[in-house]
């Protein structure tokens, strides 16, 4: 049986132009922005040892991440699914300040499995992330930040949600459950499924109020009236009381940055790998279903690598975003060849190519005679006698 040797394992994709020079420009956009406001750009490696991987992270980042042995070590390695950990082991060893550190970083990772937030395996992810700094102003820059970024790559009708893991944790605090039945319960609550959380707390024996909370805990998103919710305003928790007053005045100090930013909350949000441990976020639009950003803040994952720092950051797919991804290929020019570019006349075409260029067009030379320009060319270089000039293909066929 014939192999298919250009077939690619599934949900894995190559980019091609025109996409592929887009989606670069758009790229470095994000790296030229993210240093404009201060954030030192590294490159993490493809691979690292699976335990430095792990650090922090639930089962499902665990179940995304492609495993192998090193033939050189004999450990497990394996491919970063995530950037998250590998650039807080950056800032806790690599590059130890006690001062606040603000990094980013854009490449590509690899997943064993399709997540249902992206349509390619090996997505091309960037992202954003603050150390050493555990305020409410680190979160509302991040949070910023990301807007700014999709804003100005072309993602319309922004809207941010906002919630924190600590509402939800404060409640099970609450409850007498082992790992097992927390680990259901978040999977649940995560997934918004009363039912199953309706089922998982039949056989619990705790206070009514909490688990009424608890219940109806993926209903309670909307606009700021969320917070007046019944079922929160009968509950006297410290913990509890912190994290909605902490988001309350997360979402004031980001208005006061961005006042033309739609922020909405969703107090059952459980977003992320299971690293975060207070303030999450997402980004959406009003014509795309999933996130196009999200984050949140994610303390201590550091304390691994030598210095347990709080963490705050996002990050986003740039082939996920609902933005036009075709570029411009109309600007390349043709140079037909021509004997008789040679001596000064070559001289001048070639100091003409060089101008062309620096101005960020391409200039393509036919390699033989009688060759035909290449797809998307729309202009051809000609010598008028005196000058080289740039004039349109239809005009001279």
């Amino acid at each position: 049986m014939k192999k298919n040797y250009w077939r690619l394992p599934e949900g894995v994709d190559e980019v091609l132009p025109p996409d592929a020079l887009h989606l670069e420009e758009l790229r470095r956009r994000l790296i030229d922005l993210f240093v404009s406001w201060g954030y030192e750009f590294v490159i993490p490696p493809m691979v690292e040892y699976l335990d430095a991987l792990m650090v922090g992270a639930g089962e499902d980042l665990d179940l995304q991440t492609v495993k192998f042995i090193d033939q050189s070590s004999g450990r497990l390695l394996g491919m970063r699914a995530d950037m998250t950990s590998q650039v807080a082991r950056i800032d806790a060893h690599s590059l130890k300040t006690p001062y606040t550190q603000r990094l980013c970083y854009a490449g590509t990772v690899l997943r064993a499995k399709l997540d249902g937030l992206s349509d390619s395996r090996n997505p091309i992810m960037a992202g954003a992330e603050i150390f050493g700094s555990a305020s409410l102003e680190a979160d509302a820059e991040i949070i910023c930040l990301m807007a700014w970024a999709l804003q100005s790559l072309g993602v319309e009708n922004l809207v941010v949600e906002l919630g924190d893991i600590g509402i939800y944790r404060a409640l099970v605090a609450e409850l007498e459950i082992d790992a097992e039945q927390e680990q259901a319960l978040f999977t649940a609550v995560q997934m918004k499924s009363t039912a199953d959380i309706e089922m998982l707390l039949s056989d619990v024996d705790a206070d009514k109020l909490i688990l009424d909370c608890l219940l109806k805990l993926p209903d309670m998103m909307g606009d700021k009236e969320v917070f007046s919710n019944a079922a929160l305003s009968k509950l006297s928790l410290p913990v509890l009381s912190q994290s909605l007053a902490n988001l309350q005045a997360l979402a004031d100090l980001i208005t006061r940055q961005n006042s033309n930013l739609s922020l909405r909350f969703d107090l059952g949000e459980l977003t992320g790998y299971g690293y975060h441990t207070g303030v999450v976020f997402a980004a959406y639009t009003t014509t795309h279903g999933r996130p196009v950003a999200r984050g949140g803040r994610y303390d201590g994952i550091g304390k691994a690598f030598g210095e347990r720092r709080p963490a705050t950051g996002f990050d986003l797919d740039l082939k996920a975003l609902p933005i036009q991804t075709f570029g411009n290929s109309s600007n390349k020019i043709w140079v037909a060849w021509d004997s008789a570019n040679t001596g000064e006349r070559l001289s001048t075409l070639m100091q003409e190519v060089e101008r062309i260029r620096q101005g960020k067009q391409m200039v393509v030379f036919a390699l033989e005679k009688n060759e035909a320009p290449v797809p998307g060319c729309k202009f051809q270089l000609v010598f008028d006698g005196k000058h080289w000039l740039i004039k349109s293909l239809e005009n001279l066929t």
